[in-house]
């Protein structure tokens, strides 16, 4: 094989390899950890797709108002690993999360730390609740 074609071959394998390793983003370019928010709402959407599920949210505000927060979870082969399916959320089910806002102006959304029941239990049984230390 001739050195053009070696190094044909070894950049399309590099490529190949290197591009989904590279498409994977961090969070904090998209949403502010230093921003913290609470909502309890009801679920109108769970979509369980890559790259990340999402779930969408009818919460009230403090006028009374009811908005739609967009809620981003994580890649669902990662969910699926801890016990969820499509079927884990419902429509209708009231959910509290915890997560960091937006940077988006004008946006309604959160990436997700923390997500219970109504009742403050666990969305799965067996699953955890409390958020993950970070020290």
């Amino acid at each position: 094989m001739n050195h053009k074609a070696l190094f044909a071959v070894s950049l399309t394998l590099m490529i190949g390899v290197g591009a989904p390793i590279l498409a994977h983003h961090a969070s904090a370019p998209f949403y502010d950890p230093e921003d913290r928010v609470e909502l309890e709402g009801a679920i109108t959407r769970f979509v369980f797709r890559n790259p990340h599920a999402f779930l969408f949210l009818d919460v009230t505000d403090e006028s009374g108002d009811v908005v739609e927060w967009q809620v981003e979870l994580g890649a669902p082969v990662s969910l699926r690993r801890v016990g969820w399916t499509p079927d884990t959320l419902e429509v209708g089910m009231v959910v509290n999360v915890t997560g960091n806002r937006s940077r988006a102006e004008g946006t309604h959304g959160l990436c997700c730390v923390r997500m219970t029941r109504e009742d403050g239990g666990p969305v799965l049984e067996g699953g955890r609740v409390r958020e993950a230390n970070t020290n």
